[in-house]
């Protein structure tokens, strides 16, 4: 089972882990509206309630978020493939046609999303190629009866209840 380490294998290996996929957003100083994609969120604890994400060092935004006092993530469900992949972009509007507010840290939320976390940049880590950004959950909202748009082995699928 054990392989000679190469990254595209490392890669390969890491995709048979299916992940959720999630749109994290900030605003700028001056008002410009950033937004990711990234299949790197997880929970970190309840108490305080607080969420991470990754990001590479590479990232046209890095700077931004690294300096963000605030970021959302919005997870997205089940058929929302083209919001995955316009926000993984790193060029163009990513936000025209799209519908989106505001809540009270003014990061941009996705409303259709399955789940949004609007939260206070807490801490980031370092992570080799990327950095590791902990968010402290100040508001959130949820659909509990969605379900999650999935990422696996390269794709999306869809789950099956």
């Amino acid at each position: 089972m054990s392989q000679s380490f190469n990254s595209r294998s490392f890669r390969s290996a890491l995709g048979t882990f299916a992940t959720g996929v999630t749109v994290i957003t900030t605003i700028t100083p001056k008002g410009e509206m950033i937004g990711n994609t990234a299949s790197s969120f997880n929970s970190v604890s309840l108490d305080p309630p607080l969420v991470l994400w990754s990001l590479a060092r590479n990232a046209l935004s890095f700077d931004i978020y690294r300096n963000a006092k605030y970021f959302a993530v919005n997870v997205l469900r089940e058929g929302q493939d083209e919001l995955s992949a316009r926000f993984s972009k790193s060029a163009g509007d990513k936000w025209h046609g799209i519908d989106y507010e505001f809540w009270d840290t003014g990061c941009p939320i996705l409303p259709s999303a399955l789940a949004i976390f609007e939260c206070r940049s807490a801490f980031t880590y370092d992570g080799g190629d990327h950095a590791i950004f902990v968010g402290e959950v100040m508001k959130f909202d949820h659909d509990p009866k969605g379900k999650p748009l999935v990422f696996w082995r390269g794709g999306y699928h869809r789950t099956v209840s």
